[in-house]
C-alpha cells in the first residue's frame, strides 16, 4: 500500500511540475508577444522613421516636406499595418554618421536608409536588419569629358567624391590599394555636400552604391554630362534595421516589407487588394486577411497585411512610382523579383 502511494505522490509531483514548465512557458510566450515599441508607437500615434537627407527614388522630401521613395515606402507600410493609416508617420532625416546613433539611442525605431547588411552592423552595434529592399553595389561616376570608359583607366593621385561614416568608403580604399593605385579622397558627412564637391569639380570621381549615384546624378547642373562606369565593387544589400531586443516589433517590419514583396508575386495591388479577398489561392487569401490569423503573431488585427498594399501598394508599384517612372534605374535588374529572373524573393505567408 505505501509503496502504491508513494508511485502516486511520485506521480502527482511529477505531474505538477510538468504543468509549472507548461505554465511558465506558457507565460513566457505571451510576454514574448507583447512589443514596448509597438505599444509606444500606438500611444504616441506614429512610426518614428529614420530616413536619409534626401536621396531621389529612395527617401526624399519636396519643398513642401512630403515624403517619397522605396524606404519611405517601408515605414508607411508598417504604419498602415500598426496604425492602420500609412500616413502617420515623422521622419527623421539623418547622415551615414549619426543614423547608427539614432536607432540605438531610441530616436527612431526604424532605420529605413538605403542602408547596407553587412556582419558588424548585424551583430556588433545592437542593430537588426529585417530584410533587403534593393540589392545594389558600389560604382564611380565620371565626367563624360574626362574620356574615362572603365575604372582601369584611374591613374595615381585619383581624386574620389563620397561619404563620410559609410561602408563606401571601406570599398574604396581596398578597390584602389588591391590595385595599387594611389588615390585622394574627398570625403563630407553630408550627401548633398559630396554632390555639390564633384558637380563644382573638386575631385575626378564620385563613388557610392550605384542607385545613389543614378539618383544624385539628376541633381546634377548638367546631368547628361556624367556617367556611371560599368564596373560594380562590392554588394551593397540594402533594407531598413530595427534595435535588438524587441523581436515582436523586429517581425512586424520584417513582414511589413515581406508583404509588400509577396503580393506583387501574387499580382495583388493596390487597386484589386479587396476583390482578392474571394481567392481560390490560400496564399492570396492569407495575404489579403481573408484566412487564417497571421495578425495575431504580431499583436495586430488580422488586415494589417491589406492595408499595407491598399494603402502603399505592392513592392512593384513603389519602385514602379519612385525610381523607375522618375527615370532613376528604369531597368529592375536583380531588383525584379525570382519569378521573373531576379532575386527579390521572400518566406511564405503562412
Amino acid at each position: 500500500m505505501r509503496k502504491i502511494m508513494f508511485k502516486t505522490i511520485k506521480q502527482l509531483t511529477s505531474m505538477v511540475a510538468m504543468f509549472a514548465v507548461l505554465f511558465a512557458f506558457s507565460t513566457e510566450t505571451m510576454a514574448a508577444k507583447k512589443s514596448k515599441t509597438l505599444e509606444n508607437t500606438k500611444k504616441r500615434q506614429f512610426v518614428r522613421c529614420g530616413v536619409s537627407q534626401g536621396l531621389p527614388g529612395f527617401s526624399n522630401a519636396d519643398e513642401s516636406g512630403n515624403w517619397t521613395g522605396i524606404d519611405v515606402d517601408v515605414c508607411r507600410a508598417v504604419a498602415a499595418a500598426t496604425l492602420g493609416d500609412a500616413t502617420k508617420v515623422k521622419f527623421t532625416p539623418l547622415s551615414a554618421k549619426e543614423r547608427f546613433t539614432a536607432l540605438t539611442s531610441g530616436e527612431i525605431d526604424i532605420l529605413s536608409r538605403n542602408t547596407t547588411w553587412t556582419l558588424s552592423r548585424d551583430a556588433d552595434i545592437g542593430l537588426t536588419f529585417v530584410g533587403v529592399n534593393f540589392y545594389d553595389g558600389q560604382g564611380f561616376m565620371v565626367r563624360k569629358g574626362s574620356g574615362i570608359k572603365s575604372t582601369s583607366e584611374f591613374k595615381n593621385g585619383t581624386s574620389v567624391c563620397t561619404n563620410l561614416g559609410t561602408t563606401t568608403e571601406l570599398n574604396m580604399r581596398d578597390f584602389f590599394d588591391s590595385r595599387g593605385i594611389s588615390y585622394e579622397p574627398v570625403v563630407f558627412e553630408k550627401a548633398d555636400e559630396v554632390v555639390a564637391a564633384y558637380d563644382a569639380g573638386r575631385c575626378d570621381t564620385y563613388t557610392t552604391d550605384k542607385s545613389g549615384l543614378a539618383a544624385q546624378r539628376t541633381k546634377l547642373s548638367a546631368p547628361d554630362d556624367h556617367v556611371v562606369l560599368p564596373e560594380t565593387i562590392s554588394k551593397e544589400p540594402l533594407g531598413p534595421v530595427v534595435r535588438q531586443g524587441d523581436s515582436v516589433w523586429e517581425d512586424i517590419v520584417r513582414w511589413s516589407l515581406n508583404t509588400m514583396i509577396e503580393a506583387e508575386e501574387y499580382g495583388v495591388n493596390s487597386s484589386n487588394a479587396d476583390m482578392m479577398k474571394t481567392s481560390n489561392n490560400p496564399a492570396i487569401k492569407r495575404l489579403v486577411g481573408a484566412e487564417g490569423e497571421l495578425g495575431a503573431a504580431f499583436g495586430l488585427d488580422n488586415e494589417w497585411n491589406l492595408r499595407i498594399i491598399k494603402q502603399v501598394g505592392n513592392y512593384g508599384e513603389s519602385y514602379k512610382r519612385n525610381i523607375a517612372d522618375t527615370g532613376i534605374l528604369p531597368d529592375r535588374g536583380p531588383n525584379e523579383l525570382w519569378t521573373k529572373g531576379g532575386i527579390l524573393y521572400v518566406p511564405p505567408a503562412r
